[in-house]
């Protein structure tokens, strides 16, 4: 074999080489980050299930650039500040996945406290449906119904919700 052949294998090996790692580091860097499409929940998000399918994280800090709501408790007398449990839903989702007989549920594992209310509840203004921010920043529903209306019966600490369409 020629020096002029060596030198070319060389170069071929060296070519088969480069081409091979820098594919399997092309496919080992994709296995890092999440598919597309993929829900990735971060510390302090509220993950949203829609017929138990993870289908988004709610993030309070996001929440700001919605329409403020408020009412006066009336308990207390306080301010309730936040955001209609409606437009935050219609954040993630579009219109068309609610029907007035869908339920909403919005968990506190960490209280063991639950609320379920339907579409048509949480969608009715007069209802004032809504998420305030807790003195620790974590999320709390409040609402001027009748089985929401007192300080006990607010759902504190809220860490997940749930959708069901029938």
């Amino acid at each position: 074999m020629s020096q002029k052949m060596r030198i070319l294998a060389g170069l071929a090996l060296v070519v088969v080489l480069g081409g091979t790692i820098l594919g399997l580091e092309t496919l080992r860097g994709r296995q890092d980050f999440p598919e597309s499409g993929k829900v990735t929940l971060t510390p302090g998000s509220v993950p949203l299930y829609l017929d138990g399918e993870l289908v988004a994280a709610v993030v309070p800090d996001s929440l700001q650039s919605l329409e403020s709501v408020s009412f006066v408790d009336a308990e207390e007398g306080k301010p309730q500040t936040g955001w209609m449990l409606r437009d935050v839903l219609l954040v993630y989702l579009p219109a068309e996945s609610f029907t007035p007989e869908t339920t909403i549920s919005v968990i506190s594992t960490s209280r063991d406290k639950s609320v379920v209310l339907t579409w048509a509840e949480v969608e009715a203004e007069e209802n004032r449906v809504l998420f305030d921010l807790s003195n620790r920043g974590t999320l709390k529903l409040v609402s001027l119904l009748e089985r929401l209306d007192m300080r006990d019966e607010w759902v504190q600490d809220v860490d997940r919700i749930e959708i069901a369409i029938p």
